[in-house]
């Protein structure tokens, strides 16, 4: 039997590439299309902007589209986010998040409700991106205290959040394996005069321009060397075919937070 996806969001950039990525899944179908209750794309076939005719229509009732369904993959907002996660814990329904720039609190609240639903939740869903975080580990365990740590992002002019969620991630990884945290050693702005580089500093520089999907390198610069870590992403097809992935590793999973370290088998 097929598993039956919601995707929330339906009609903005992920969403899309998650319908196209839909139409040729194997075992895996479409079961809603989610949107704002203001949204133009209301009504519509979820797979017009592609000249697919899925047969969904794109809705904004919530609780009427998770039911009967499996999983509901979110890459919207975190205030939306959160609203949908508290109606999944209410259906059943198992999800898959994406979405980026959750406070403490919501994670807490999204860490609680995975003890009633099977969640993935992930800043980057690429396999990519994921190797990457694997590598970063080995790097920053390897490579040791002298060798400064420098997070380098690119996005589109459309998001809204900075440094990118995939970045902090990677910060948070190449922090651990060194036994620091970003809240001590994370400096996020440089300007003026700012002093000798602190060598704890783990360091971040955000681009923001045009269509760039998602640039991420993570720098080790040591003396006479350095090593760098990159992942350029030319196509959201990547984070879409991650995130069916993770629905699939959700389907044995009655309950859980995951990310995709888990479901790669990474860890």
């Amino acid at each position: 039997m097929s598993q039956k996806i919601v995707i929330a969001g339906s009609s903005g950039r992920m969403g899309r590439a998650l319908i196209e990525a839909l139409s040729g899944a194997d075992e895996q179908v479409l079961h809603a299309a989610l949107e704002r209750e203001d949204s133009p794309a209301l009504g519509q076939d979820a797979g017009d902007f592609a000249g697919l005719r899925t047969g969904v229509t794109i809705v904004a009732g919530l609780d009427d589209a998770l039911r009967g369904a499996d999983v509901l993959i979110d890459f919207t907002r975190p205030v939306a986010t959160m609203h949908h996660a508290e109606a999944c814990a209410r259906h059943g329904v198992g999800l898959v998040v994406g979405t980026t720039g959750f406070d403490d609190t919501q994670k807490a609240r999204l860490a609680d409700l995975a003890a009633r639903i099977p969640m993935v939740m992930a800043p980057n869903m690429s396999v990519g991106v994921n190797v990457l975080l694997k590598l970063i580990d080995v790097a920053a365990r390897t490579l040791g205290e002298g060798y400064d740590v420098e997070i380098i992002e690119a996005h589109h002019r459309h998001k809204v959040d900075a440094p990118s969620g995939t970045a902090l991630r990677m910060g948070e990884v190449a922090a651990s394996a060194l036994g620091r945290t970003l809240t001590d050693d994370a400096v996020y702005a440089r300007e003026g005069v700012t002093g000798e580089r602190n060598p704890r500093s783990i360091g971040f520089a955000t681009v923001r321009g045009g269509d760039i999907v998602g640039d991420h390198t993570v720098l080790f610069a040591g003396t006479g060397e350095r090593v760098e870590l990159t992942h350029k992403a030319s196509s959201r097809a990547t984070f879409a075919q991650g995130a069916l992935r993770a629905a699939r590793f959700l389907a044995q999973r009655q309950s859980g937070l995951h990310d995709m370290q888990d479901v790669l088998g990474l860890r």
